[in-house]
């Protein structure tokens, strides 16, 4: 899960620079970062929360 929530991010902020220096579309990432950076780590404590932690119950 972990792994697959970091490629999703680096694909997200890859295509929105690359559309930005296309000129595709008008974006600031700088100013996105500086306004959501609370997402980041919300985003981080729903992934640990929902990550299996390796322990298993061997009865």
């Amino acid at each position: 899960m972990k792994g697959n929530v970091a490629a999703i991010v680096l694909i997200v902020v890859g295509v929105a620079a690359l559309g930005a220096n296309l000129d595709l579309f008008h974006i600031n990432i700088f100013e996105l970062i500086g306004t959501w950076w609370p997402l980041i780590p919300i985003g981080v404590g729903v992934a640990m929360l929902f990550a299996p932690d390796g322990r298993r119950d061997r009865s």
